[in-house]
């Protein structure tokens, strides 16, 4: 069996990995199904660089809690070998649940049922061909494991997971807003009561992590191009899903084809072989075929995408009037067939931004004197009540003529 395996990632450069188990997991069809999962769903639609997938980013996360663990243990924090390993491979899979396009098509293809939830369900499936082996990842994963720090390297206001994406989404999208100094904030890791905290000296490097998660929400993740995009792909298979409902019928791989013709109220059922048999290139080659579907709604949807005209998108406060209804009687007058799908076209909806969450699990500041304070409540610092709150806009989709 290999011992080890050495990566040549772009961001980090030569990551290693030495478990067999850790080995074993990668080189799984489903875990190696993140490969044509992007990571940023539509972003490439205004950001060409932005291509890398769940895989590089699975593999990331990885990568950066092998080292924080690494810290934790030169501090004299106890951390077993299968705690060790537990914790790499709850990081390894915690996106392995995701489907095509990542979080643009999560609740879509399956309603009410989320990636984390999918995630714990094929970690239960790896724990059962592997004989118990992933215990500890599972209730690392769970948060139900006695060492609660453990989860908080997994998920968690500061956990590797964001430092990965922000630093990765950053370079290839060449935004560099998202930059952070994630080795800086790692070697500043240290636990107190069984919480992780950071110690004083570390903390403009996590104003700057929490400054760059907010500049990337607005700048790349909700980009009004982006938003615009997403809801697009989403309008497309809400269309496919109701067609195939009244039974029309409509080209698709056999996962695809699964999902829209035979899924029924009880998505729990729908059989993970099905679900990690899909990924992206399932939903780009229906939508290439779609295009001339004799649905006139399926067909121009999937034409504005492919031809890349796309919703324009007004990001509006919550008190700003709006224009829908001009929007729809403009679009009617051009398109008087499509009177019953006008929700296609024109929309509106909300999205937010949520910089840091005070009324979550606190980001922790070890002081010098050795007192534990919330960041948002340190003196002097840039987290302040102001930026805790969330922010929240209305768009407006609408299509041209």
């Amino acid at each position: 069996m290999q011992q080890g395996k050495i990566i040549n990632d772009p961001v980090y450069g030569f990551i290693q990995f030495q478990h067999p188990l850790l080995l074993q997991i990668i080189e799984h069809n489903w875990f190696q199904r993140l490969r044509y999962i992007k990571q940023m769903g539509m972003a490439p639609i205004v950001y060409p660089g932005a291509i890398h997938t769940r895989f590089q980013h699975s593999l990331g996360a990885c990568h950066l809690i092998t080292k924080a663990l690494s810290v934790l243990r030169s501090k004299g924090i106890t951390i077993s070998e299968d705690e060790f390993i537990g914790t790499q491979i709850a990081i390894l899979l915690h996106d392995v649940g995701h489907g095509p396009f990542s979080h643009a098509l999560e609740f879509t293809l399956l309603d009410g049922i989320t990636h984390e939830q999918l995630s714990i369900q094929i970690m239960e499936a790896f724990n059962r061909q592997w004989h118990g082996q992933l215990d500890t990842a599972i209730a690392i994963y769970s948060n139900t494991y006695p060492k609660q720090f453990l989860h908080q390297l997994v998920s968690s206001q500061l956990d590797v997971d964001r430092l990965d994406y922000l630093n990765r989404d950053s370079f290839f999208s060449g935004v560099s807003e998202g930059v952070i100094g994630y080795d800086r904030i790692l070697h500043m890791l240290n636990v107190v009561d069984d919480k992780i905290v950071i110690e004083e000296k570390g903390i403009h490097s996590i104003e700057k992590f929490i400054v760059a998660r907010r500049l990337m929400y607005w700048q790349v993740y909700l980009h009004k191009t982006v938003l615009g995009a997403e809801k697009l792909l989403i309008n497309i298979l809400k269309r496919a899903k109701e067609l195939a409902k009244n039974k029309v019928e409509l080209f698709a791989s056999p996962s695809l084809s699964t999902l829209l013709y035979h899924n029924n109220d009880n998505n729990k059922a729908v059989s993970l072989e099905l679900f990690c048999s899909l990924d992206d290139t399932d939903i780009q080659s229906a939508i290439k075929v779609w295009q001339s579907h004799n649905d006139e709604v399926l067909s121009r949807l999937c034409n504005m995408l492919l031809q890349r005209k796309l919703y324009k998108v007004q990001l509006l406060s919550l008190s700003e009037s709006n224009t829908i209804d001009q929007h729809k009687e403009r679009f009617l007058a051009a398109h008087p067939s499509l009177a019953n799908h006008i929700d296609y076209f024109v929309f509106e909806g909300l999205t937010s931004n949520n910089t840091y969450d005070a009324t979550d699990e606190n980001i922790l500041i070890l002081q010098k004197n050795g007192l534990v304070q919330d960041l948002s409540s340190v003196e002097h610092a840039l987290i302040n009540d102001t930026l805790s709150k969330p922010i929240t806009k209305r768009y407006l989709c609408y299509t041209l003529p």
